[in-house]
């Protein structure tokens, strides 16, 4: 269950709750300012800045003050905690949403769309609560967005971002940058797994979520591939000298999230994930047969160990080339379908823009895709 609330500068109006049924199925409750015993309409926002937060109550007031002189309005997203992490943001104006149990990164970049959604946000920024993004490089993504581009993403590697990197985290954001590509993303940029980016009105109204962890960052760019959304970057700065900054073993964070990538891999492109392996060891076991048979003709010795190893193999190798097939034939049925669903209701203006980055232009081929 997730729980709304808004601290107002103004004396609060009586509030009733109207409860709905939120995007995950649960249940939400929001507090609805009503006048005359009907709820007044909810005015739209223009710039919505929104940043998970799960226990940081050291840092929490300085990034929502920070994010305040840029917005029209803040959102926190509370993802369970138990320090006074959401007594700080309401003091200080926030608008806060709390999940009752942590649901995990993405289940909080869930209920930041789906909220963005629903305030009719023109721009939405999302930023990290734990200090590690400077508020002050909103102005930079707010720019290229007005700009025209769809979506626009703080770098930790383009020319004059700031913050050293340690290279223990430099080497697992370029595994994860690799697996993203793998799994479609085709967009060409330099930080697949930056948590700071913006996103204008198309790309909040196109991207839904269905993951929970860390890998929605992945999730969302793949999905801005596909719906050919314009991307741009920004440097930005990061800090790696603030302790606490996440809960998790930084290892075991990463094999968690390349393990959320490699699923996506499975289901968007089966015949590199199961055809290409499944031939390697189709090929291996072929090879281990004649070396078998040959080995028979020319000595009268038959190598028993090798011959089961060798079918063993081939066998393994056909199923798992067989098993890429078929999901790849899926796939292009389900994706025809989809392409004659939007193609029966597209108009004109609905054709999509080509993406690429106008701040630092990349070269086109396919994306190198790293918190």
């Amino acid at each position: 269950m997730s729980t709304r609330t808004r601290t107002p500068s103004p004396p609060a109006r009586p509030a009733g709750p109207v409860t709905r049924a939120g995007d995950n199925g649960e249940d939400a409750i929001l507090l609805v300012e009503s006048l005359a015993g009907q709820a007044r309409p909810r005015r739209a926002v223009r710039t919505l800045v929104a940043m998970p937060a799960y226990n940081e109550e050291a840092y929490i007031a300085k990034t929502v003050l920070g994010a305040r002189q840029h917005a029209d309005a803040v959102l926190v997203v509370d993802d369970g905690s138990k320090d006074e992490t959401v007594p700080i943001a309401e003091a200080l104006g926030a608008i806060v949403i709390r999940h009752a149990t942590n649901k995990g990164y993405g289940g909080a970049l869930q209920t930041i769309f789906t909220t963005a959604r629903e305030m009719g946000a023109e721009e939405l920024v999302i930023i990290d609560a734990d200090g590690q993004h400077n508020p002050g490089d909103i102005p930079r993504l707010l720019a290229e967005l007005r700009a025209g581009n769809d979506v626009v993403i703080g770098s930790r590697f383009v020319e004059g971002s700031a913050g050293e990197i340690p290279t223990y985290r430099k080497v697992g954001m370029k595994v994860l940058d690799t697996a993203t590509t793998m799994a479609g993303n085709n967009l060409a940029i330099t930080d697949s797994q930056s948590g700071f980016r913006a996103y204008g009105r198309r790309a909040i109204e196109a991207i839904h979520i269905s993951g929970e962890g860390m890998s929605a960052g992945s999730e969302i760019l793949i999905q801005i591939s596909d719906h050919r959304l314009q991307v741009a970057e920004v440097p930005i700065k990061v800090r790696y000298d603030i302790e606490g900054t996440s809960s998790e073993n930084p290892v075991s964070h990463g094999v968690g999230v390349l393990m959320n990538i490699v699923r996506l891999i499975s289901l968007r492109r089966p015949l590199v994930f199961f055809g290409i392996p499944g031939a390697v060891f189709a090929l291996i076991g072929v090879a281990a047969e004649i070396y078998t048979f040959s080995e028979y003709y020319r000595t009268a010795q038959f190598h028993y160990i090798v011959f089961t190893g060798g079918f063993s193999v081939m066998i393994l190798g056909l199923l798992l080339a067989t098993v890429g097939i078929i999901l790849y034939s899926l796939v292009q049925i389900i994706e025809q379908g989809k392409k004659g669903a939007v193609g029966s209701s597209a108009t004109p203006s609905d054709s999509p823009l080509i993406s690429s980055s106008l701040v630092h232009p990349p070269q086109r081929t396919e994306q190198k895709g790293g918190h």
